[in-house]
């Protein structure tokens, strides 16, 4: 083989393994980093692993906060309509944080806790994060279909 070609092999190479090495590193770095988005009713049916990182996304419950006075130290239930979950998290609230509004919350399960690391609130009357949009409204067209099958 011409000494020329040998090089130009090697060199081709070389780089297309540095570009599957990139890229599958890449690929790894991004995994480790998504977060799903559940519902506590998807939660509490053990759809997530015990020490996974997940969004818990719905409805916080109304008379549910409680803060710890003197601490930073909050809790809270999110509902979906179905379930609830109680949410532990240290840190300061956002300010559009309030009961019968939408928030996702970031973290893990923790001895049949969930352990927040950051909490979003929803910024205007109308908005509502897509996902969580969609399994609240799938909770509310089974509750309807379950309400019409009833015999009173």
């Amino acid at each position: 083989m011409n000494p020329t070609r040998k090089r130009r092999l090697i060199t081709v190479t070389a780089v297309l393994v540095a570009g599957l090495v990139a890229g599958t590193l890449v690929v790894m770095a991004l995994g480790s980093n998504l977060a799903y988005l559940y519902t506590p009713s998807e939660v509490l049916a053990g759809e997530t692993g015990e020490r996974a990182r997940f969004r818990l996304g719905g409805m916080v419950k109304d008379g549910s906060i409680q803060r710890t006075e003197g601490t930073l130290e909050n809790s809270f239930a999110v509902s979906d309509g179905d379930a609830e979950l109680v949410v532990e998290y240290t840190g300061i609230l956002p300010d559009l944080f309030r009961e019968n509004q939408a928030v996702i919350a970031t973290g893990s399960m923790q001895d049949g806790r969930f352990i927040a690391t950051e909490v979003l609130a929803k910024h205007d009357e109308t908005y509502m994060p897509r996902e969580v949009a969609e399994k609240m409204e799938a909770a509310h067209v089974k509750h309807n279909v379950d309400d019409s099958k009833a015999t009173y």
